[in-house]
This record gives C-alpha cells, structure tokens and sequence, in this order.
C-alpha cells in the first residue's frame, strides 16, 4: 500500500530532522516487529527496538498521551498508541510554526491554530489508520472475484444493487 504524504511547510526542516533520527538509529534499522521508522525505534538498543515493543518487554502500556492542540494550547490528551504518537503525531507537530507549538504568552488565537492543526493531524492519521488500505483491498477482492466467478461475479447477488446504473444515452 501507498503512503500519502502531505506536503510539509518546511520539507527541508522535515528531512533534516528525519536525517537526524535515522542517524541515531542507524540506517535500515527495523526492530524485529517489523517497525522501521527512525522516530518509533530506541537509540542504541541492543538488538534495534521500537517503544511499544520495550513497553509490552516492561509489561507497561503501549499508549501515550497525546496533547493533539499541544500542551501549551490545550489541556485535551488522547491515548495513541507509543510508535504512532512518535512517529507520526509529535513529527506532525514538528512541522507547525514554532509560536503556535510553544504558545508562550497564552494567546487565544494561536491555541485555536493549535486546535486546527491538531486536528487535521488527527484527521489525516485516522485517514492513513482506518480508511486508506480499504480502495486497494476492495480493488484486488473484485479481481479476484472476477477471476473465480466472472466479469458480473455480483450479477444477482445481493450486491448487484450497490452496482452504478447504466449511463443514459442523450437524445439530441
């Protein structure tokens, strides 16, 4: 499956930091779950290991709290899982103007752009979580359905009334 990437306000600033993290790690690094993004694995972790794979050794949670305004705009926290708030929230938020981040004067405006942008880092996460893999899952059933059943595999099945209508000819 694809991975939709958005573009970054700063991608120079992103891969910097992305460069960074993967140095820290080492390149190709990958903990033996199968989780391979720098920000989500440990520094010097004898074999490579991932956080959430350290928590479930520790017996800990495997959730974080997540700030999704930031700490400075909101006292709202969601639990998400450890490798998902590392490496996917928090390096979101990496990406959002420093003031806004950081909020230091307590401005109104601001932790409302934080409660904006933290929502569509939200939006778009539970867009990659939940909803992205379903196009190309759907895709690859129907091809395997017409390949065992036939190109009109639904013809009088009770999907057949989920099947687009036949355009209509114009008469001129």
């Amino acid at each position: 499956m694809k991975d939709i990437k958005l573009p970054k306000r700063d991608p120079e600033a992103a891969y910097v930091r992305h460069a960074i993290a993967q140095r820290r790690v080492g390149m190709g690094a990958k903990c033996a779950c199968g989780e391979a993004r720098p920000e989500a694995l440990i520094p010097n972790s004898k074999p490579t290991m991932c956080h959430e794979c350290q928590r479930k050794q520790e017996r800990k949670t495997i959730m974080d709290d997540d700030h999704p305004a930031g700490r400075a705009n909101s006292r709202t926290v969601l639990a998400v899982p450890v490798n998902d708030h590392r490496a996917e929230l928090t390096v979101a938020q990496h990406d959002w103007p420093k003031e806004t981040l950081e909020n230091p004067e307590g401005d109104p405006l601001l932790a409302g752009a934080g409660c904006i942008r933290g929502s569509i880092d939200r939006i778009i996460y539970l867009l990659k979580k939940l909803v992205l893999w379903i196009p190309e899952m759907l895709e690859q059933l129907s091809a395997f359905l017409k390949q065992k059943l036939g190109p009109k595999w639904w013809v009088g099945t009770e999907l057949e009334k989920y099947a687009p209508k036949p355009r209509q000819s114009r008469k001129r």
